[in-house]
């Protein structure tokens, strides 16, 4: 907008687009989620499939006690670093929570030009609350370089920017409706036009702690040249609107307040999340900026960065957001992520010697700890929910010891981790939410079965998750300048 309030459509540019839908392909293919699957994991896969094929025509038995022995060592392990998780935090209690030592904030006069990339598609309803939300950041106005990021065919919420009026410290950088349509992309076009030395990344519905930009670039002071990563933790704020609501409210509360928070003590990588992300512009430059053809570019773009030998950590500053409140909605969004969680284990599998190499063991370690356990739970919770259950159904059912051991410990070792969540928040929410989650763990598996279909017929197709305001929104408080 200019001073007139009027929306002003900033003139296409043709080089920034091609740079945003193939500047990472065309720099490193083999880091690009393109295409699905490299001709080597294809010559894998069939002879897997082959010597499996033999296997179970000649040892039946044999290969089926060799899968489920797999299994269950893998989740035994799964189990493990999720306790190990939430004894970190709950030994971290009083302190601040595993993140870099903050160095001393730096003088007024000395902070950097901060760009804040706000992508945003089809969200009249939060545009108004996500401008207050931004003016009450903690930071200069003549150092602040805020993006707003649409979508050329987005009217609805041009209007409601028109509506609220864009103030004269951020920009609206108007993407080109053209494929793949996705968040990356649209980060990545406006990426050309940013001026700070410091990147983040916030979404519609967010309301960031006002203190967050100065925690980040504390952490950065602190944490040397090579740290190109800083995640701040998502908190869900309506987790009593709903069930599917309370149990992501308690999943988002282990995520970040205990699982990243562990790999980040270990010094080591992990996915980090699609928004409250803050990165060194060098950083950025250096693995190639976002990958548009993935759906779930945080996840890629983390473990990207560490091949690249870039740290991460996290910070304090919490940002607040809103989770799905029906399972419809939570379906589409689950089975994006699982889609885009395939995408980057394919992509990150393609070299596996080079990956472990460029991350180090503990990375490698740690990224088939996210990705391909995550990705093997969330397959596995349907069926292994639907077996125990008629076993315990079925009159001449026969009971799996082990496996119920496993449940059992799967269970407590969530309840360890949700009432570790509780004491931290100082609120029983999400100790109530164990109580239920042996309902909504197996909802992952029909997101799995939709994100393999997804994968084989639309591979780089965005579900949009719609957003409503958590509230009214305040007054700003940012001053032009």
């Amino acid at each position: 907008m200019d001073g007139t309030g009027l929306l002003v459509l900033a003139e296409r540019n043709d080089a920034a687009m091609d740079a945003a839908i193939n500047g990472l392909e065309r720099r490193a293919p083999a880091l690009s989620a393109r295409r699905r699957v490299s001709h080597t994991q294809w010559a894998a896969l069939l002879v897997v499939a082959a010597v499996a094929l033999v296997c179970a025509t000649i040892w039946p038995a044999e290969l089926a006690a060799g899968i489920r022995a797999a299994a269950m060592g893998a989740f035994v392990l799964l189990i493990a670093v999720r306790v190990a998780a939430a004894s970190n935090a709950a030994m971290s209690f009083g302190s601040n929570s595993g993140e870099t030592p903050l160095a001393a904030p730096r003088d007024e006069d000395a902070l950097p030009v901060y760009t804040v990339l706000c992508p945003l598609y089809r969200e009249p309803d939060v545009a108004a609350e996500l401008l207050a939300a931004l003016a009450r950041l903690d930071y200069p106005n003549d150092r602040l370089d805020v993006k707003l990021v649409t979508e050329a065919d987005d009217t609805l919420t041009h209007a409601a920017l028109r509506a609220a009026g864009l103030p004269n410290w951020a920009e609206l950088v108007v993407t080109p409706a053209e494929g793949p349509r996705t968040k990356p992309k649209a980060l990545n076009y406006a990426l050309a036009r940013a001026r700070g030395e410091y990147v983040c990344v916030f979404d519609a519905e967010d309301a960031p702690d006002p203190a967050q930009l100065r925690a980040a670039l504390a952490a950065f002071d602190a944490g040397g040249a090579r740290l190109g990563c800083v995640q701040a933790p998502l908190t869900i704020a309506n987790g009593d609107d709903a069930w599917i609501a309370q149990q992501f409210a308690a999943e988002y509360a282990i995520q970040f307040g205990q699982a990243l928070p562990f790999y980040a003590r270990a010094q080591a990588p992990f996915a980090i999340g699609g928004t409250s992300n803050h990165f060194r512009m060098a950083a950025l430059a250096d693995c190639g900026a976002w990958d548009p053809y993935n759906v779930t570019e945080d996840a890629d773009l983390g473990f990207r960065l560490a091949r690249g030998g870039w740290r991460m950590t996290m910070i304090a500053p919490p940002t607040i957001e809103s989770a799905p409140t029906t399972l419809g909605a939570w379906i589409r969004q689950r089975t994006r992520w699982i889609k885009g969680h395939l995408q980057t284990w394919l992509v990150l599998m393609r070299d596996p010697v080079g990956v472990c190499r460029g991350m180090g063991f503990r990375g490698f370690a740690a990224m088939q700890a996210q990705l391909g356990g995550g990705l093997l739970a969330s397959f596995a919770h349907g069926p292994f929910a639907a077996m125990l259950l008629a076993q315990a159904l079925l009159p001449e059912g026969e009971i799996d010891a082990l496996a119920w051991a496993l449940a059992a410990a799967g269970y407590l070792s969530a309840a360890f981790g949700g009432f570790v969540s509780a004491v931290a928040s100082r609120s029983p929410a999400h100790l109530y939410a164990v109580l239920t989650m042996p309902l909504y763990w197996p909802l992952a598996s029909l997101a799995a079965l939709n994100a393999v279909i997804e994968l084989i017929v639309d591979p780089h197709y965005w579900a949009k998750t719609d957003h409503t305001p958590r509230a009214p929104c305040a007054d700003p408080v940012r001053t032009e300048p």
